[in-house]
């Protein structure tokens, strides 16, 4: 079974002496600082390399609870949104050219089928779909233990694309409309919360509607019963094929020590289950944003992450973790180009 390695403790301390030795007042550069040296460890190199591939996939896919009234949105806004990826015109996308970061969408579970694109294009989306949209979660499963392995697998078999053409960071991005209430679900299982503290407003609901979304979320998890107490089958019960592949795709980036930056709740959420299979993922993740869901929050907190922004941003698509990819930069840059103390005057 894979198990995972952690960033080097010896590349660690030495970036952290290059660090201190910078010609710069001690602590001077912060959390910046920190940063850089996470980067040198997981890169296993002083001074770390520049980041100049930086990979984002957003795994699309629809939940069976956005037809119980969880969502400001009808479910149909998923393969509009979809098309909009592919267009290059969402907000993710702008945010991508504007940092140098490549962009590649995938259609895991979303309801529709596509059938106008081009034959190249559909199958370039579709290639690891794993079902038209997953169960509602408070009344059965998201997927079936078949559907699991396969989303684990797909996305696991993503992430070593990604790698294979030379990611050096990997960003996930999420679209689905009603993916908050399943990734509430997941994170409330891992920590054994309520729904009632877990669950956000999402695309902005009402006040009704957040009710609404607890109610949902407690009887999925009373469903679930037990199983929670594994995070493969909680995924399962609770997640869905996109969050299951996006969790197979960041536990195989720190499998293959590719560090990750996440975005919001749904990565979050998968990321803490990813360390729930295989402890020690999380030291390859850094948190790329705050955001507005309480339950990513809470996660970020069991992963003991600190995110790099905290904009109230609430997108979703990868936005906030592309948001941030300019910070990890100037972090690389620094640890980089700063010269020595010891080389002043020479």
């Amino acid at each position: 079974m894979p198990t995972v390695a952690a960033p080097s403790a010896r590349i660690q301390q030495q970036a952290a002496d290059r660090l201190a030795a910078l010609a710069t007042p001690p602590g001077a550069l912060g959390r910046l600082g920190d940063l850089a040296v996470w980067v040198a460890s997981c890169q296993g190199q002083v001074p770390p390399r520049p980041l100049d591939k930086v990979r984002l996939v957003i795994f699309a896919g629809d939940h069976g609870v956005a037809e119980h009234g969880v969502s400001a949105f009808p479910a149909s806004i998923t393969g509009a949104m979809v098309r909009t990826f592919l267009a290059g015109k969402a907000g993710v996308n702008a945010l991508a050219q504007a940092h140098g970061v490549a962009v590649r969408v995938l259609d895991i579970g979303v309801a529709e089928g596509f059938s106008d694109l081009d034959d190249e294009s559909h199958a370039a989306l579709t290639a690891y779909k794993i079902r038209a949209g997953s169960g509602a979660i408070h009344l059965e499963d998201a997927l079936t233990a078949e559907e699991t392995e396969a989303a684990l697998a797909a996305g696991a078999s993503v992430a070593r694309e990604e790698i294979a053409v030379g990611a050096q960071l990997l960003i996930s991005g999420d679209m689905g409309i009603g993916n908050t209430t399943p990734a509430a679900a997941m994170v409330a299982a891992a920590l054994g919360l309520p729904a009632a503290e877990v669950v956000g407003r999402g695309t902005g609901v009402t006040e009704d509607v957040l009710q609404r979304k607890a109610a949902i979320v407690d009887a999925a998890l009373a469903r679930a019963g037990a199983r929670t107490d594994d995070p493969v089958q909680t995924l399962a019960a609770l997640g869905s094929a996109d969050l299951a592949a996006t969790t197979g795709y960041l536990l195989t980036a720190a499998r293959h020590g590719v560090p990750v930056l996440l975005d919001g709740l749904m990565s979050v959420a998968c990321a803490l289950t990813a360390d729930r299979i295989e402890p020690g993922a999380a030291a390859w993740y850094a948190a790329g944003h705050r955001s507005t869901e309480p339950a990513q929050s809470l996660a970020l907190d069991k992963l003991g992450m600190q995110p790099l922004l905290d904009l109230g941003l609430r997108l979703g698509e990868g936005s906030g973790a592309v948001a941030a990819v300019p910070v990890v930069r100037s972090a690389v840059a620094l640890l980089r180009d700063v010269a020595l103390l010891a080389e002043l005057g020479n």
